[in-house]
C-alpha cells in the first residue's frame, strides 16, 4: 500500500478516543497518554481513522520517542517512516539536541539511533532515568551552549595570552627605556671626563 494513502499530523483532543482504544491494545497508561496527547504524531488513513500513533516527550531540549502503537501492526513498516519523519521534523523545528527511544522495533537501528554508551547516558534528561539503561540515541546537532562555553574559554585564554604578551612588551621596553637612560649616563660620563682630561691637560690639545 503507498505511503500517499496516509496523512501523518499531529493529534488533537478529537482523538483521544481513537487513541485511548490503541493505548489499551498497548497496555499502555492510558490516562497519563491522554494528558499529553499534544506529544503525538498521528497516522491516519484516507477514511480518518487513526492507524498508528507515536509520542516525542521534548526535556532539556532533547525528545524521547514512547508510545509507538498500532491497530494493525502489519500496516507498521508502511507507518513508521511516515511517524518518524514528523518527529524528527518536529525535534528539529524545535532546536532538540538529541533524541533517545527504549522502543526495539529494528526500525529505530535503520533510523540512525544507536545503542547509546556511558558517555551519551551521561546527558540523558533526569526524569527519564531508572533501572534500564537500554536507550538508543541520536545526535541532531551540536550542544550550541557547550559550544559557546568552549568558545568562552578559548576567547578568555586569548585574553589571558594578549594580557601576558603586553605585559612581555611592557617589560621589554622598560628595560630598553633604562638601556637608553644609562647609555646617555654613560655618555655624559665619558663627556664630563672628556672636560676635566682637557682643563687638567690643556696641552693635550696642541699637539
Amino acid at each position: 500500500m503507498s505511503s500517499s494513502n496516509y496523512r501523518v499530523r499531529r493529534a488533537t483532543l478529537d482523538d483521544i478516543g481513537q487513541l485511548t482504544a490503541l493505548w489499551q491494545a498497548m497496555q499502555y497508561p492510558t490516562d497519563d497518554l491522554a494528558r499529553r496527547i499534544t506529544e503525538f504524531q498521528v497516522a491516519e488513513g484516507a477514511d480518518g481513522k487513526v492507524l498508528g500513533a507515536l509520542g516525542l516527550q521534548i526535556v532539556e531540549r532533547q525528545g524521547r520517542i514512547h508510545s509507538e502503537a498500532f491497530g494493525d501492526f502489519a500496516l507498521a513498516e508502511h507507518l513508521r517512516p511516515l511517524l518518524w519523519d514528523r518527529v524528527h521534523a518536529v525535534a528539529t523545528n524545535h532546536g532538540l539536541l538529541r533524541v533517545w527511544t527504549q522502543e526495539q522495533a529494528p526500525f529505530w537501528n535503520h533510523c540512525g539511533l544507536l545503542q547509546a554508551d556511558a558517555e551519551a547516558l551521561q546527558k540523558l534528561p533526569a526524569p527519564w532515568r531508572g533501572a534500564s539503561s537500554a536507550w538508543l540515541t541520536l545526535k541532531l546537532r551540536e550542544d550550541v551552549e557547550s559550544v559557546l562555553s568552549l568558545d568562552k574559554e578559548f576567547a578568555l585564554f586569548m585574553q589571558s595570552e594578549k594580557q601576558r604578551t603586553d605585559r612581555l612588551h611592557h617589560h621589554a621596553r622598560v628595560l630598553k627605556a633604562i638601556a637608553t637612560v644609562l647609555a646617555f649616563l654613560l655618555l655624559i660620563a665619558v663627556a664630563a671626563w672628556g672636560v676635566h682630561v682637557f682643563l687638567r691637560h690643556p696641552q693635550l690639545l696642541q699637539h
